[in-house]
């Protein structure tokens, strides 16, 4: 009888499975402790976090390498995939259940045992006070270097002042216009990766550089003010839109810079179908899916891609709206999209976009926009409904009342150690600021590559004046530019080697992944794309409630 048993396929798999297991829990357990920040009694957040890697661990193991292992060959057809369900369950089930155990253990269980109570901690005696005004990758980056470079110092005090509890990974914001990401997968919540920096909900609104404190607006619902006190201030308050004189832009424009705005756009896109898919008129039903982009740089460019890619996947769900009635049209001022490539790859993508269908008015700027209409300064009007401005930025407004040196867009003049001038414990960086390289003397690009090496070197530099030493001056030699463009498209150009095509796309994905902070966030995108390459994208509209709709 136990013969028999053993030379169960059924009971064999079965052992197999659990030995596999019990292998890697032991691994598992490594991995999530190591993964996991010390927060306390994060039990849900900790549960679904594991469940996540479960998913993972199913394809990377129950639906790639076992089969290939075990039976030699592979196991993906539908049946067997559908065969192997309970599977990805019991992957889920017990990700969930490690978690909750690697919680319990975090937390520890000597309370339960009646173990003394810690007596409580002397009152914190805090001697330098740091405000970081910023939260994007210029002041989060800043911030958590200064925790690695303080360690737990408990006499130096960092706060973060921002507009949102996340940071948005905009190299990927184009990607949730078009609906191929989900939009919270590409903001990490701040809290969650700053262990020591107090995170400030708000907007300042005034610095007051004699006094060394700065002033928030004041809360919406309880109308209090807040006043933070700084020996050491940060300016990494970044860019806004900026219209450049055309009329009729900021009231007729989608903006694309936060996350609310991709999510805007898209329920627009997915609106205009909707409304073009019953509408008799053929004119009217060409305006409506005409989608205008004021802007041919990054941002621009990488949008006109998506949605052009968006816009053709939705023709098989309005049978009314003719192919050739869709339109993506790119607007750029100069004689070649993407200026921050070399002059052949900016040809390369101009072309593989011309020949996905994207039209092009190039040596052209947007003078003005009506509803319905945007009119172009070579005398060209284009029908449309829907604009989306992506064409300029400038500085943020608050640096304009401080008695600092700005050039002529308002950028604050630093040293190239990111000290402004005149000022002391005052340092800017990232778009907000001009930051000459300590080789070359010339400013600094404002990327976000180049934003993070700033960072780094400020978080040194504070650091230095606080212990009384010498700052460092800043150098960065950019490692290469990436532009995705549509269509399993890019291109790149990394040390002055220049890719292009699916290779270059594939780059793109594998380098942006690999920047997008969090591990669990990495997993999500990862999983979003998968599902991307077998499945039709969501048009399916999320609920933007407008600030005129609120009673």
């Amino acid at each position: 009888m136990l013969a028999g048993l053993a030379s169960s396929p059924a009971l064999v798999s079965t052992l197999d499975n659990t030995l596999l297991a019990l292998v890697l829990g032991a691994l598992l357990g490594i991995a999530f402790a190591g993964a996991f920040r010390p927060a306390p009694r994060a039990y849900i957040d900790r549960i679904m976090t594991a469940a996540a890697y479960g998913v993972a661990l199913w394809v990377a193991i129950s639906v790639l390498a076992r089969p290939l292992v075990v039976a030699h060959r592979a196991a993906w057809t539908a049946r067997e995939m559908a065969a192997l369900f309970p599977t990805l369950v019991g992957w889920v089930l017990y990700g969930a259940g490690l978690g909750l155990l690697v919680q319990a253990c975090t937390d520890g269980i000597t309370w339960r045992l009646g173990a003394e109570q810690a007596p409580p901690l002397p009152p914190r005696l805090v001697r330098t006070r740091i405000v970081i005004l910023g939260g994007g990758f210029a002041g989060v980056t800043t911030a958590e270097h200064l925790e690695r470079v303080f360690g737990p110092d408990p006499s130096v005090a960092i706060s973060l002042v921002s507009d949102t509890n996340a940071l948005l990974f905009t190299p990927m914001l184009a990607e949730v216009a078009a609906s191929s990401l989900e939009p919270t997968h590409i903001s990490s919540p701040l809290r969650t990766g700053l262990r020591r920096t107090e995170v400030v909900r708000g907007r300042a609104t005034q610095i007051d550089l004699a006094a060394r404190q700065v002033t928030l607006a004041p809360d919406v619902r309880t109308g209090a003010t807040r006043t933070l006190t700084y020996d050491h201030l940060v300016l990494a308050l970044g860019a806004v839109p900026d219209y450049l004189g055309a009329r009729g832009v900021r009231t007729n424009a989608f903006n694309f810079k936060t996350l609310l705005d991709a999510i805007r756009l898209r329920n627009q896109v997915i609106d205009m179908f909707e409304r073009a898919d019953r509408e008799t008129d053929s004119d009217r039903r060409r305006r409506m899916v005409t989608f205008v982009i004021a802007g041919g740089g990054f941002a621009g460019a990488e949008l006109g891609g998506a949605l052009n890619d968006f816009t053709r996947g939705l023709l098989t769900y309005y049978s009314n709206v003719l192919p050739d009635e869709v339109r993506v049209i790119l607007i750029h001022a100069h004689d070649r999209i993407l200026p921050e490539l070399s002059e052949p790859l900016a040809r390369y993508a101009q072309q593989r976009m011309a020949a996905r269908g994207v039209g092009f008015r190039l040596n052209a700027r947007v003078t003005t926009a009506r509803p319905g209409a945007v009119a172009l300064d070579t005398g060209e009007e284009i029908e449309t409904d829907t604009l989306v401005w992506t064409a300029g930025t400038r500085p943020h407004p608050l640096l304009e009342t401080l008695p600092c040196t700005r050039d002529h867009r308002g950028a604050v003049l630093a040293e190239c150690t990111m000290a402004v001038p005149g000022h002391s414990g005052i340092w800017a960086l990232g778009d907000c600021a001009i930051v000459p390289d300590r080789k070359t003397g010339r400013p600094s690009p404002p990327t976000a590559q180049v934003a993070l090496r700033q960072a780094r070197t400020l978080a040194h530099n504070i650091h230095a004046a606080v212990q009384g030493c010498r700052p460092a001056p800043f150098h960065f030699e950019p490692l290469g530019t990436l532009c995705v463009v549509g269509h399993q498209t890019a291109c790149a150009e990394i040390k002055g080697f220049r890719f292009s095509g699916l290779f270059a796309w594939l780059l793109w994905r594998s380098v942006y992944l690999a920047k997008l902070p969090g591990l669990e966030r990495k997993i999500r995108v990862l999983m979003d794309w998968i599902i991307d390459l077998f499945f039709p994208r969501d048009i399916v509209q999320t609920v933007d409630i407008s600030a005129d709709e609120v009673k």
